[in-house]
């Protein structure tokens, strides 16, 4: 018979030197293999030899069989060390790249070839081309060399490898195992043993559980927030993040949820629409998120919605009442724990007409020239026409611009106003309201002011405080948290996880109210138990009932109620800046 070096060069296929020298170090460590099983059996043929007979001789095998030997090399490649299992010969060390077998232009991507516990590379005798085989027998003839796995679930391994290759290779292994040992009378291979060739993120491949969830693994869950993180509103963005950081640092230091560590990516949009769509892109393909949890604002949630749904991304605990969240029936990703603007105003007006006693057309509203100064207004505009017995004459709307303190035109068209006007609404960020407030207090010292929970409470506080005594006294905010001055069970834990993880910091509403949403994210996520993807998680969140954080009001979510609370608290300024309970009603 040739020399095997001999019968190689017979090969007519379009491969290069270093692929045939591949294939020698197969069939060399194929035949010391046969050897060390055989012992001193010399009349039993070498493997190699009779894989190269079919190879030659045998057009209609040759191409399937090649097409293993080239998976073999690939599977070999990536258990250099164990796929011996403790013999003692020693070979040349196999090529790790492959680039001339394929006649297709080559597209570098990251494979991620899934293989059970049980698979294995025959040595059995009544099979003369080996296979990647499922449940081998153990002793015997049968004898075969097994992968080992550390557990029986699937496991990734990330190989570079060239996509036309792989493909060819996937369907070659398919034929072989299932036609060609039949053909040669082989042994059928069972089917407990799966192998599959799928497409993956290099990123997360090495941690990633048998059954890959975006943003899920053995070790973590990854949540993002995009928020103002820079520009006039970032303390909102900041205070939303401690308080979710807050929360999940207390589950991890217990083990995390089933065993899994929470880890929160930020993305900074600067409260501004436009840098939304990339900052969740950002969070998306690069630190690839689980979920969204405690965005924050209104206009930049008219542009993450969409992007969460389009990808079937949870989206959960946002910071913003805006009713484009509060869908009825309510979009099947997206949950609430707040009350929502419209709660807030009615809650507002109310109070003015029914404690402090104005007529409706007393009241006016400051508002931010965008969706969220748009929800605001339309729930003092609803509230109103309630009192009013439907009568829909307009209440006067004060705009200023998103993300700038310039309030010039607002004051003008209130001074110019002709009608009385008592109170104002205000639906803005801290920095602008405490501008306005500071503009007009002089002009109108009984003004009322009153705001809802987005302005940021304590930066208002301190910006109004900043300004002298009066500026700051009676002023109104609305809340969506209990006080964070009280002693409720709900607000007492929070101040011990915020004292543990971020000391120095002052308690906040915003952060509070991060904290709380993430609570009721985790519940869910203990519900679901380990094995978690966003359908499991949204049921799990669907059957919250009755929980009780100690916030003074229950939370209850379902499958048509995703908003978990719509309480809504008051409170009022003193002239140091210090929070005091009101009554709404």
């Amino acid at each position: 018979m040739p020399h095997r070096d001999q019968q190689t060069e017979k090969l007519n296929v379009d491969a290069s030197t270093e692929d045939f020298a591949r294939l020698r170090w197969l069939f060399r460590n194929s035949e010391s293999t046969n050897e060390h099983l055989a012992g001193s059996d010399q009349a039993r043929p070498h493997r190699a030899r009779h894989l190269l007979n079919v190879l030659v001789y045998e057009p209609r095998s040759s191409a399937a069989i090649l097409a293993f030997l080239c998976i073999a090399i690939l599977v070999l490649s990536a258990f250099p060390n164990s796929w011996m299992n403790g013999h003692t010969t020693v070979s040349e060390p196999l090529p790790m790249s492959l680039s001339s077998l394929s006649a297709e232009p080559a597209l570098a991507t990251t494979v991620a070839v899934h293989t059970a516990r049980s698979a294995s590379i025959s040595s059995d005798r009544n099979q003369p081309y080996g296979m990647l085989q499922g449940a081998a027998p153990d002793k015997g003839p049968g004898e075969s060399f097994r992968f080992p796995v550390a557990s029986n679930d699937l496991v990734a391994l990330s190989l570079k490898v060239d996509e036309p290759i792989m493909s060819s290779l996937a369907e070659g292994l398919l034929r072989i195992g299932s036609h060609e040992a039949h053909a040669e009378g082989s042994p059928a291979t069972t089917s407990s043993s799966s192998s599959m060739i799928a497409a993956t993120d290099p990123s997360t491949t090495a941690d990633v559980s048998s059954v890959s969830i975006r943003g899920v693994s053995d070790k973590e869950i990854r949540f993002g927030i995009v928020a103002p993180f820079s520009g006039p509103a970032k303390e909102l963005g900041r205070q939303m993040k401690i308080g979710i950081e807050s929360a999940f640092n207390l589950a991890n230091d217990v083990g995390g949820v089933n065993g899994r560590q929470l880890k929160l990516f930020s993305a900074d949009d600067g409260y501004e629409p436009s840098r939304t769509g990339e900052a969740m892109r950002q969070l998306w393909d690069d630190h690839q998120i689980f979920g969204i949890v405690g965005n924050v604002g209104t206009p930049t949630a008219a542009v993450a919605l969409p992007f969460a749904l389009d990808h079937k991304m949870l989206f959960f605990g946002s910071f913003t009442g805006a009713n484009l969240l509060r869908q009825i029936p309510p979009d099947h990703y997206v949950f609430n724990y707040r009350a929502s603007y419209s709660e807030e105003t009615e809650a507002a007006v109310r109070y003015l007409v029914r404690v402090r006693g104005l007529q409706p057309n007393e009241i006016a509203v400051f508002a931010q020239q965008d969706a969220y100064g748009d929800a605001g207004y339309e729930g003092v505009a609803k509230a109103v026409r309630s009192l009013r017995s439907g009568d829909t004459q307009p209440i006067i709307r004060l705009n200023y611009k998103r993300n700038t303190v310039d309030v010039a035109d607002a004051i003008t068209q209130l001074r110019s106003h002709k009608a009385s006007i008592k109170a104002v609404v205000m639906i803005a960020t801290y920095r602008a309201a405490a501008n306005f407030i500071e503009k007009t207090r002089d002009r109108y010292p009984k003004m009322i002011y009153t705001n809802v929970s987005f302005v940021g409470s304590t930066a208002l506080s301190q910006e109004l405080v900043l300004q002298g005594e009066r500026f700051a006294d009676g002023v109104i905010i609305t809340q969506v948290v209990p006080a964070v001055n009280g002693y409720s069970r709900a607000v007492l834990d929070y101040k011990k996880a915020l004292a543990k993880y971020f000391p120095g910091e002052t308690p906040d509403y915003v952060s509070l109210e991060g904290y709380i949403a993430a609570k009721i994210l985790i519940e869910g996520l203990k519900r679901v138990g380990p094995e978690l993807n966003t359908d499991k998680l949204v049921d799990s969140l669907e059957a919250i009932r009755n929980f009780d954080l100690g916030l003074g009001t229950i939370l209850n979510v379902g499958p048509s109620e995703h908003q978990a609370s719509h309480k809504v608290w008051g409170t009022q300024l003193d002239k140091s800046g210090h929070f005091n309970a009101i009554e709404l009603e």
